[in-house]
């Protein structure tokens, strides 16, 4: 699966879906500072999931009616973000994420 890693995404998660084979690129290695516009319309050029721990997507998603090619939001607190990388992992080999708004939380995952 093809992803784009926001520039504040945990990269414990972009080296662990790297690992299992996965194309992920990182703001933070290519376009640093961008606006969250910049960053999604990024995404959706490249036909990529966007990963991120950053709510507003979700304003740009659904209140703005902004496309794109799939979103998952990480919402981890600090005790939970050891398993946070092996999630998206499973995750990501189990279903294709592309055009769903995904929240990834402890225990819970919600695909819209």
């Amino acid at each position: 699966m093809r992803f784009l890693a926001d520039e504040g995404c945990d990269f414990t998660v972009v080296r662990a879906l790297r690992n299992a084979g996965h194309d992920v690129i990182c703001v933070s290695e290519t376009a640093v500072g961008a606006t969250d516009e910049a960053v999604i319309h990024m995404a959706t050029d490249d036909n990529r999931v966007l990963l991120t721990e950053d709510k507003d997507f979700g304003q740009l998603v659904y209140a703005s009616g902004h496309g794109h090619s799939g979103v998952v939001l990480l919402r981890y607190r600090m005790p939970a973000r050891a398993a946070i990388s092996q999630q998206i992992v499973v995750l990501a080999a189990k279903r294709d994420l592309s055009g769903h708004f995904v929240v990834v939380q402890p225990g819970r995952i919600r695909i819209v």
